[in-house]
Order: C-alpha cells, then structure tokens, then sequence
C-alpha cells in the first residue's frame, strides 16, 4: 500500500474519534438533520440496505475463504479475512455498545444502539475485503481496479441507505467508514508485512 493510505487511514481514525466525542454538539446535530431532510425515503438507494446485512456479509464471506482455500492455498489471506470481515463486527458491535448513542427516532425503530453504524463499518470492510482478494485472484491490472471503484460505490450507497431509511444518522454511518477504512487499513498492514517477513526468511535461507 502507498503511504497516502496509511496516512488517510490516522486521519479515518482521527474523524472517528471526533465524532464520537461531539455526536451530541448542535454543529453535528445540525448536520445529522439537514442530511436526513435531504436524504430521506429515496427508495433506490434504500435498497443497497440488503447488501449490508451480516447474514449476507458472512454467507459470501464464507464462500470467499474457501476460493482463497481452493484457487489460492494463501492462509495468511483467508486469516486476513477473517480479521477484516470477522474481527470487525465484533469491534463495531463492542463500540455500540460502548458508546450507546440511541437512533433516530421512527415509528418501528431498531432497539440495538446508532453509534457508529454497523452497516456502514461492516459494509466497508466487507467491500473492500472483496476487491482485496480479487486483485489477487486476476491478473488483469484493469479488472483490478474495477474491481476497486465497484467496491467503493457499492459500500458507499450501502451506507447512505441507513440515512434514506432514518434507520442511523449520517453521522454514524460517516463513524462507520472512517472505523471500517482504519481497521482495514491495520489488516492491510499486518498480511502485507507479513508476507515480506516471510519472503526475506525464505530468501536468506536459499
């Protein structure tokens, strides 16, 4: 990865930690409103909502593991996999609750808590992830960065969906990506360095 990301993924993480800090100023409060006004009951994008659901994340992540298993036998991948996709909802989950920031107010609202959105977090961990292990599974550099753009435009509209349906605010769905981005960034991290460790071991000993 180019130091742009990692210097992108300290800012994700800075705007995280700014808006769990100031969810509640009138400032974002403000923001959080003029966002839903505009964006409320927009029906096409309400529907990238089913693309973010965990049962769907983690039924297509599981197929995922066993491609990389079956066409690629890289285990450090599938682990960073896991990290990405399995750890985060975990992380998400914990912070929810840490947090405990209500949702919006609507008539059938969920009970579980707004901060940061899951769907946005899990959304974007689960997008990026694909297009990770895409890259390596084509050698088409075009495909690639298909693959990337198609990635981004599709966790993004799965983010706005939890605005379009009043679900979250778009503060928490703006939490959910800088704390997806980080943490996918951190993963990113680990497998790449991982894998030179590796490579340098397996050349000093030939």
């Amino acid at each position: 990865m180019r130091k742009f990301h990692y210097i992108f993924a300290v800012f994700t993480f800075v705007v995280f930690c700014i808006l769990w800090m100031t969810f509640e100023t009138p400032a974002i409060l403000s923001f959080d409103k003029k966002a839903a006004d505009l964006m409320y009951g927009i029906d096409f994008i309400t529907w990238f909502h089913n693309l973010g659901e965990t049962n769907v994340i983690f039924g297509v992540s599981l197929v995922v593991l066993i491609i990389i298993w079956v066409r690629l036998r890289d285990y450090k991948l599938m682990f960073f996999t896991f990290l990405t996709i399995g750890v985060g909802f975990g992380l998400y989950q914990f912070l929810k609750r840490v947090v405990e920031r209500p949702r919006p107010e609507i008539v059938d609202q969920y009970t579980t808590f707004s901060f940061p959105s899951g769907h946005a977090t899990h959304g974007i961990l689960f997008l990026l992830t694909l297009a990770f292990v895409f890259s390596r599974l084509v050698k088409s550099k075009k495909a690639s960065q298909i693959g990337w753009i198609l990635a981004i435009i599709i966790f993004m509209l799965i983010g706005l969906s939890r605005v379009t349906e009043a679900r979250h605010y778009a503060s928490d769905v703006l939490a959910g990506w800088s704390l997806g981005y980080t943490w996918f960034t951190i993963c990113s991290w680990w497998y790449r360095t991982s894998n030179r460790i590796h490579l340098q071991k397996t050349n000093s000993n030939e």
